[in-house]
């Protein structure tokens, strides 16, 4: 059960009914979602199973990004290009044109697998990080398993065919929602290059330059990320983020029939994402909403605050009228942290279904002693 704490009215003057913009794809599977609220905007064959085919490098990209964050790995690391992984892998479908015996940083094949899409970058960063690439694949699902998708297995670092393994589109999304929120300043160093240039051509030794085949790169504004894919299984896929206007929209698009046609697609969708819907600011980082009741603290109540820029997503037009209420959550005690989620922010716009957003604590509660922990409980007997 949860407590009303606040109930504020921002409006009064009321619209008509909202009505969810239409849209629609030559894509099999599509998902969207605006991460600045948490808001589903389009789901089509979102949780049927698909193989990832080269968007699974976003998982290998992820768990890279973690060891590097956990200082396990550096970007100025050098792996050895192993000669049998090369015999394998030069010419097995997308390639960064590695060299046997060359010794790369993880800098550079994380570019390798971003912007070039290297199947033999995938495999030579996971012999060097986990020592195989079985052992890398298994740091993949688990690290699937925390991000918390619920319908994807992993059976090696770059998405070539494999009966064992598959994705959704919603986990592609979440996936990349996971990338952008955990690591944003790798994020911004890897999924927005639009070229990079390795290797060198047979005969005449000229450097080799390849396009990132981003689809929404210079046709979107604020694109930057994240991976196209494409097997004859799966068709051609894409998910891709973009921000504008203090939204941050995420999509995949997959089961298209062609380079053209994914193009199209995706181009399409996150320009209805960005013009059919808009974004309705609700509380800045760190606005007090209300107060929570906490049990067994040296004060009785914290302060519920925003832990960011909070915005809900209506259909552009619509938002004239709404109304927010802070909800405490029920039976809080203390210890409670600063940052520790104690609510929710309830935002209802005329029309559109409700939209929760969490709230945090303000500032930390300690523990009460026995003696204080009595006076309260006394003073609340009394009334005082």
């Amino acid at each position: 059960m949860r407590s009303v704490i606040l109930l504020v009215m921002l409006s009064t003057v009321a619209p008509a009914a909202a009505q969810v913009p239409s849209f629609a794809t030559p894509a099999v599977y599509a998902y969207m979602k605006d991460l600045s609220s948490g808001k589903i905007l389009y789901a089509k064959e979102a949780d049927t199973r698909i193989p990832p085919a080269s968007m699974g490098k976003m998982m290998s990209v992820y768990v890279a990004f973690e060891m590097i964050k956990r200082g396990d790995a550096t970007l100025d690391q050098k792996i050895m290009v192993r000669p049998e992984t090369w015999t394998k892998w030069h010419a097995q479908g997308s390639t960064m044109f590695l060299s046997p015996g060359e010794q790369v940083s993880v800098e550079n094949l994380l570019h390798g697998i971003v912007t070039l899409s290297g199947n033999d970058a995938c495999v030579v960063l996971a012999e060097g990080l986990g020592g195989t690439e079985e052992n890398y694949v298994a740091l993949m699902n688990k690290a699937a398993n925390k991000i918390g998708l619920k319908n994807s297995h992993f059976a090696n670092t770059n998405g070539w065919p494999d009966p064992s393994e598959y994705v959704t589109a919603r986990d592609l999304a979440m996936i990349g929602e996971a990338t952008i929120r955990d690591f944003p300043d790798l994020y911004k160093k890897f999924y927005a290059t639009e070229s990079f240039t390795w290797g060198k051509t047979l005969g005449k030794g000229e450097a080799i330059t390849q396009a990132n085949r981003n689809p929404l790169l210079g046709k979107i504004s604020g694109a930057d990320g994240l991976k196209t894919g494409h097997t004859e299984e799966a068709g051609y896929g894409f998910t891709g983020s973009a921000a504008q206007a203090g939204r941050r929209l995420i999509m995949v698009v997959a089961g298209l029939s062609s380079f053209n046609e994914r193009i199209g697609a995706s181009v399409d969708f996150m320009n209805w994402g960005m013009n059919a819907w808009t974004g309705i600011p609700v509380l800045k980082a760190g606005q007090v909403a209300g107060q929570a009741r906490v049990g067994g603290g040296v004060v009785p109540e914290v302060t519920m605050v925003a832990p960011r820029d909070m915005m809900v997503t209506v259909p552009r037009g619509q938002g004239s009228e709404r109304k927010s209420r802070a909800i405490a959550v029920a039976g809080l005690t203390a210890p409670i942290a600063k940052g520790q989620k104690v609510g929710e922010l309830l935002v209802t716009v005329a029309g559109n279904p409700d939209t929760r957003l969490p709230l945090v604590a303000g500032a930390a509660v300690e523990k009460a002693g026995t003696f204080l922990s009595a006076w309260l409980w006394l003073k609340s007997l009394v009334g005082l």
